[in-house]
């Protein structure tokens, strides 16, 4: 299946301000909107009907994906450094791949891959994060997000994630 372009490069730019994602999600609505069966529906329900979840949700699906390439050492290590710090081995929650939060100078920083993706990554369970390969961290993953909201609601946040920072539309 061919990657949205709305889709393409997330990793590295990806809108944290609400109207920065307002503006991409209107563009999927647009164009769920096309479908005539659709026409006098919600968004939420086209994306149900379709099966298909947020631009916002997939972007920080991908975030996830990406750390899991990075943390597991599937980069080459000389092609993507590791500039994610791993946490503390005494910490009592959590898994093996904990990450630690780098301290943000200016709020620009807060945003960059390295500091969006800690409290995510932190909340996810042994489980996902132990996954062999990325085909089946992705099937834990989204097993492990099945019940959430964002899924079809960008306005909502994950829950689960002990994170207050996350953006919320």
């Amino acid at each position: 299946m061919a990657r949205s372009q709305l889709d393409y490069c997330s990793s590295v730019w990806s809108p944290y301000r609400k109207g920065d994602i307002e503006v991409l999600e209107k563009v999927q609505k647009k164009a769920t909107k096309i479908l005539p069966q659709f026409k006098n529906l919600k968004y939420e329900d086209h994306l149900r009907a379709c099966k298909l979840p947020t631009l916002y949700f997939r972007r920080i699906r991908g975030d996830m994906i990406e750390t899991f390439n990075i943390v597991t050492g599937i980069y080459d290590t000389v092609a993507s450094p590791n500039m994610l710090a791993a946490g503390s081995s005494y910490a009592t929650r959590g898994h093996d791949f904990r990450l630690q939060k780098i301290r943000a100078r200016c709020d620009l920083q807060k945003y960059y891959f390295i500091n969006k993706v800690v409290n995510m990554w932190n909340s996810l369970s042994s489980y996902v994060v132990s996954a062999e390969s990325v085909n089946c961290f992705k099937n834990r993953l989204d097993n492990f997000w099945k019940d959430q909201e964002i899924i079809y609601n960008f306005r909502s946040e994950i829950y689960g994630t002990g994170n207050r920072s996350e953006v919320t539309v």
